[in-house]
Formats: structure tokens, sequence, C-alpha cells
């Protein structure tokens, strides 16, 4: 069977050229180079590599792995390689998730335009897809890989072969009625339009259609009316609800005529439940849609530990792609940690390991590129500054002469404000956090004598109120402490850091005493644990008013994370996160990020921007309105294997419900585990949960495969806030623990939340 997306997909000379092959040369480092044969599937959407022309192929990438293409001018590793072979023909296929990118090098200029021009027109296609051309894609590749001698239709037996690939255990007699009532050519095989009556056969979904069976009259169509009712009652959508039925059936409605009508068929009912507007996620709050005017200390800031780390903490590699990663991740907090480096040039690198280097200037040229691409609002660059006086005034020169007019170099009107600008006042600038030699208002009320003082002076001495991640002081450590901080820091490169001050923290009361809103203290996890714990109404009262910054403990060595939730609770606006290692801490991380339109910046609740907050984290009692949430888990679709190696096996799925927020809202609870069925399980259980502070709560659901020999093995999960979660009957399209995609994979459900009657007490 050709691609279901035949006479759809993009044909140019380029892709021609990419599916008769190319030899080129995969690069790993500038001692990895392999000459391999790529070539791009009739398909179209299928790229397969081999050690030499005609040799056994295996496939290396489908184009909907792809990000984006990049040129040989952009990779680290092809301009080490500069001397060997000329940039422009190197190419670098980025990849969604945290994937390693492919460096290749083809022969000729030529070669690698007509690679990089065919892969992206392809990858714009794929990104463009709609619902239906998505899964038409979907079983186009399931179909390939059925159709195992390749001669375009499919016998019974590949079929049963098929499905137990699909993860369907079915009875052998149901399995073959299925197959001969598609196969209406009577060939005994299935092809093209028959497979896909196959598949509609197999996937039918009878818990939607008793649902639509509740509300339609004759069982065949929702009028407008019995489509509104529905979104009133079930899905919750109020007095809107008569306007949004029409927008729906205009929008998901297949027929013309059913549209003139203004009635929705079961085909349309179900690609409305399948699609955004039926998804979980509330998708008015895709878009930015929070108030972005209020002072930076009002959001949560998505924020990167070591953001130079691709690996470990130890051995691992210090690169720019780090920094790329991060900031189209949505990150608005990244970390250099700068080193003096040979000829002059700053290095950044994990100090005192064995983590490789990188020049500070190739950093710089990063963030200039890509701090904006996917957010315009301020980037906070965390420098950890470790140089000494001449490669600090290095520092100072690559920061204004490469960002230019993106950073932030003195206040917004050069007057003394009173409070931390907004990020919408913010919006293309980069600021620089970290060490000042002298207050906001002595360098706008003395600039001139300040500068004229500081020409003559060689070596001012700081103040004990710099601290790197390594160092934390209190009261009494202070005088020990303030003999070893005396350091040297560059006029120039102080004269930088504006709105973002970094000071040591001693305690709540200190801060209040001697600190001004500019200035913003780090904390280790265990020191802000702690600090939560002992004094967690006053934790919350600091955030209100002072930016805090919370990194991973440097037992963390694997690159490990913390949960973030509990410093958000108390307000902590940057809680820095090694994104480069996936797992439940960035599920969570994502899930909250997810939202105002993936900008980086999510607006605290408003308890938690009250300086006068009595608010306490560890122990939130009324006036909150505690919610009692009911979810009915219903069922799961196409849900992937997890051992794609083993044919035989198939899933024995169950999801858990997972709930994080304040210690007494945090908690789990599971379905039971349907047996040999991966495919469309079934499930109808209903899990109840109740919640004191549901702003504060976080939902992840996860789906796993139940083994009795071991821990149950991960399937695919979805995390969102409690906020911009719908109610209803919903579909939740999982994710992997990349966080990428695992379309058509999901579960439906229906969510109900009530109000608490009665007091919840912690």
């Amino acid at each position: 069977m050709a691609s279901l997306l035949q006479g759809r997909l993009p044909i140019s000379q380029d892709v021609l050229l990419m599916q008769k092959g190319t030899m080129m040369r995969k690069v790993r480092s500038k001692n990895w180079k392999k000459l391999r044969y790529f070539r791009l599937k009739e398909d179209g959407m299928t790229v397969w590599h081999a050690r030499q022309v005609g040799g056994r192929a295996k496939a290396s990438f489908s184009i909907s792995d792809v990000e984006t293409v990049r040129n040989g001018h952009e990779s680290e590793v092809l301009r080490s390689l500069a001397e060997e072979f000329p940039l422009e023909q190197g190419f670098t296929i980025v990849f969604h998730g945290r994937r390693s990118n492919l460096d290749l090098v083809a022969n000729s200029v030529e070669e690698a335009q007509i690679w990089m021009k065919g892969l992206q027109l392809l990858v714009d296609f794929v990104t463009n897809m709609d619902q239906q051309e998505r899964l038409d894609q979907w079983l186009s590749d399931w179909f390939q890989r059925g159709d195992k001698n390749q001669d375009g239709r499919m016998s019974f037996h590949e079929v049963q072969r098929l499905l137990r690939l699909m993860n369907v255990e079915m009875e052998q007699e149901h399995a073959f009625q299925l197959f001969q009532a598609a196969d209406t050519s009577q060939s005994d095989t299935l092809e093209g339009q028959e497979f896909i009556e196959f598949y509609k056969a197999l996937t039918k979904r009878v818990e939607v259609l008793e649902l639509f069976g509740n509300f339609s009259a004759d069982g065949q169509k929702l009028t407008l009316l019995e489509f509104v009712d529905f979104l009133q009652e079930e899905q919750k959508e109020g007095d809107h609800a008569s306007d949004l039925a029409l927008e729906l059936i205009d929008r998901h409605e297949p027929s013309e005529s059913g549209k003139l009508r203004h009635v929705l068929s079961m085909d349309g009912f179900l690609s409305y439940l399948y699609s955004k507007d039926g998804d979980i996620f509330n998708p008015s709050c895709l878009p930015i849609y929070q108030d972005m005017t209020q002072p930076l200390n009002h959001y949560y800031i998505n924020s990167s530990h070591n953001t130079y780390l691709v690996g470990d903490q130890l051995c691992g590699q210090s690169s720019v792609e780090g920094y790329i990663r991060a900031l189209k991740r949505g990150c608005r907090c990244v970390e250099v940690d700068v080193w003096d480096g040979p000829s002059g040039e700053p290095v950044v690198y994990h100090g005192h390991t064995l983590t490789s280097r990188i020049l500070f200037k190739e950093v710089v040229a990063t963030l200039a590129q890509y701090a904006f691409q996917t957010s315009d609002y301020p980037v906070i660059l965390s420098l950890e500054n470790h140089c000494s006086w001449e490669q600090q005034e290095i520092i100072a020169h690559h920061l204004t002469e490469i960002l230019g007019d993106q950073l932030l170099s003195t206040t917004l009107d050069g007057q003394l404000p009173t409070q931390l600008p907004s990020p919408e006042e913010l919006q293309k600038k980069i600021l620089v956090k970290g060490k000042k030699l002298s207050t906001l208002e002595e360098d706008l009320e003395e600039e001139e004598e300040l500068e004229t003082e500081l020409e003559g002076e060689q070596e001012p001495e700081l103040e004990p109120q710099f601290e790197s991640e390594t160092q934390e002081l209190s009261p009494r450590s202070k005088d020990k402490n303030e003999k070893k901080s005396k350091a040297i820091l560059c006029p120039s490169l102080s004269a930088l850091v504006i709105y973002t001050k970094t000071v040591s923290f001693y305690n709540f009361t200190h801060s209040r005493e001697h600190y001004r809103f500019y200035e913003l203290s780090s904390f280790s996890e265990t020191k802000a644990k702690n600090l939560i714990k002992e004094t967690g109404n006053e934790f919350v009262q600091h955030n209100a008013w002072q930016l805090s910054r919370v990194y991973p403990s440097g037992l963390r060595t694997d690159s490990s994370n913390y949960n973030p939730q509990e410093f958000w609770n108390a307000g902590c606006q940057m809680v820095a996160m090694n994104v480069q290692t996936a797992g439940l801490e960035m599920d969570i991380y994502d899930g909250l990020f997810r939202q105002n339109g993936g900008c980086g910046y999510v607006l605290k609740p408003e308890f938690l921007r009250d300086t006068h907050s009595s608010f306490h984290p560890e122990r939130p009692i009324s006036p909150f309105k505690a919610q009692t949430l009911q979810i009915q888990v219903i069922s799961g679709q196409q849900l992937p294997k997890v051992d794609k190696t083993k044919e035989g096996s198939i899933v024995d799925p169950l999801v858990r419900v997972e709930i994080f927020g304040v210690r007494p809202d945090t908690t789990r609870q599971e379905t039971s585990y349907v047996e040999n069925n991966g495919f469309n399980p079934y499930w109808g259980q209903t899990l109840c949960f109740q919640l004191l502070v549901p702003e504060l709560a976080m939902l992840r659901f996860l789906v796993k495969d139940y083994n009795w020999t071991s821990r149950n093995d991960f399937i695919g999960q979805y995390t969102l806030p409690w906020t911009c979660m719908q109610q209803g009957y919903r579909h939740i399209h999982l994710l992997s623990k990349d966080g990428t995609s695992l379309h058509p994979a999901s579960l439906f459900v229906h969510i109900c939340m009530l109000e608490a009657l009665g007091e919840v007490e912690s």
C-alpha cells in the first residue's frame, strides 16, 4: 500500500533525489567519522541508512521525529572539522526531545543543500498536518511494518502478526470475521481502503457510541439543541455553549450538509472529542492568557541549572546545545559558570570536574540567536563568575558587544524603581544576574562620581554578600566567611547587573531589614526545604517581594532532579532543573509551563503574591475552598508496546493518577490492569480525591504495563495544572518519557470537580 498521504506529500526535485540515496559521512566527534548510505523511503516519511549502497538497511529516523535542520556553521562538532571539510557541506538534523543531534557531511555543497531543503520541506509538511493526515500517516507506518513481504497488500497471516505488533490480542475467529468484512475485493488480502475499513472496525469506540446515544434522539446525529445540552450538562461549558456548539460543528462535522443543518454526526462527535477542543487541557490556557504586567517576582520562571551540561555533573559534555535546547523549550533563566581560559578567553564548564569546556563568547552568541525564538519575555543570565579581573573585562565586553540592544544595561527609564519591572516591560531583554559592587541607588544618584572613583581603583573588595552555589552563609559564619569572600570584581561587569543582584541569605529578618527588592538569594534544595519546614510563611512573604532561586544539591552528580512542587508551594520563582534529565520531576515542570503560551512565565496564585499572606505551605488551612475531584478512567487507545523488539508481548495496562501539591493533597490512586490489551483497553473505574489547595495542584496521568515479577514499566504520561483542566468527557494525549508525543496513544476520561462539603483540615 502506498502512503495514505500520497498525492498530498510535497514532491520536489530535492525529495526525489533523496529517494535515490546518497553516501554521506556520519560524524560524532573529530575522531569518529563513518561513511553511510542514507535514503528517503518511497513513503516520503522515513529515512533509512546502510553501511554501503545495496547493503542491509535499517530505519534511521522518521520525518515526524525531526524538529529542524541546521547548516554546518551552527554545529560545534562540524566546526571542529572545518579544516577537513567545508562547513557548507555539513548539516545537522535536530530531533524532538532529548535525542542527540545527527551531524552529516555530504560530498558536495549541492548534495548538502538537496538534503537540507528536502528535509525541511517534509518537516514543515508534517508540522502542519491536520488530525486526519496524522492518523493517515500513523496507519501508513503500521501497514509498512505489517506488510512483511512488501507487496503492497496484507494476507490474514500478516494481519495476525500486525495485531500483535499493535498491542492487540484477539480471538482468531473474530479477527478473521473483521478481515473478511473488510476484504470487499475478495482477494484474501487487504490493500488501501480495505485496510482503513479493517482499522475502523478494530477501533470501534463502543463507549463513545453509548455516550452519543444518550444525547441523540435518533442515534444518527446530534441536533444543535442536543449538542448544546451535552456541552452544558457534561462538559460544563456554561452560558456560551450555544455559540460554542456552532463553532465546534463547523470545525468537526465532516459532511457539508451536516454543517448547513447544524447537526453533528458520530464521526464529527468523535473528531471533537479527540481534538484540542475535547482535550483535558483547556485550550484557553494554551496562548498567553495571564496578566504579564506584574513585577517579575510574582511569576514562576522556567529555570535551568548548569545549562551548559548535556550529561552528568562530573564528566559530562559542555555544549552550546544545552542552551539551545533549554531556550527552545521555554527556559527564561539559564546558568553560566565562567572560569579563566587560555589565550585570555573565558571558558564555561563545571569547575573542579572533568566536564569539557566551551568558550564564553560562543555561549553569548548562542543566547543572542536563540533567546527570543520561543518567547519574547526576558531571559535572566545567571552568572557564576570565577574569573580574574582581566577576563571579567572580556566577559563584560562580549556581553555588551555580542548582545547589543538585547542586553539590559540600565534601568528602563533611568529612574529609581520601587518594584521589579514586569515581563511585559522587559520583553526582548537579557538581564545579567550576578554580583554588584554598589546599590542601584548609588549607580543612579552618583553615576559620574562612581565612574571616576572606580577608574582609579584597582582592586575593590567585595562585601560577604556574594555567594556561589557551593557556599551558604549564616550569621555565625559571617566573620569567618568575610575574609574568604574578598575578591576582585571588575566595575564594567558589575555595572551590567541591574535588577538581579545576588546577595547571601542569612535569615528573613535580615533580608527585610537590609536588602532591596532587586536583590535576590540562591538556596540549595536542602536549605530551601529546611526553610519551608521551619519558617514556611516567612518564605512565602519573602518571595512576594524578592526573587529566590533554588538549585539542585551538589550530590546530584548524575544530573538527577528534585520535585519542584514543594518550592513552588512557597512561591519560589526560579526553581532550577537539570533539564537534560527526563523523568517524573521534569514531567511536573513541563506540565506547569505548558500553559500561558509556553512563554516561561506563569503567574503565581494571589495568596503567594501578598507580602502579608498567612499561607504556610506545610500547614495550609481554610479559607481555601477545598475541592473534590472525581476522575472516571474510561478507556485507552493505541497504547505503544513497552518492548518493541518482542512481537508476541502485549501490554497489561493500568492507569495511575498522581496529584502533587501541598503535602496533604499529594497522593495517588490507580485502576486495576487490563490483561493483554494495549490497543483499546477498557477500565470504567472512578478515582476520587479531595484537595485543600487546588490552585497549587498538578495532576499526572501515568500509564504503566503491569508486571507482577518486577516494577511496572512506563508506557506514557501527561501532566497538567489543576487550573488548566477541563471538566467532562476528555481525551488525554500521552507523551513519552522524553516529553514527545506518542500520537495517537490516548486515554478517555470523565472529569468532575465539586466543592467539598464542610471544612477540610490538613
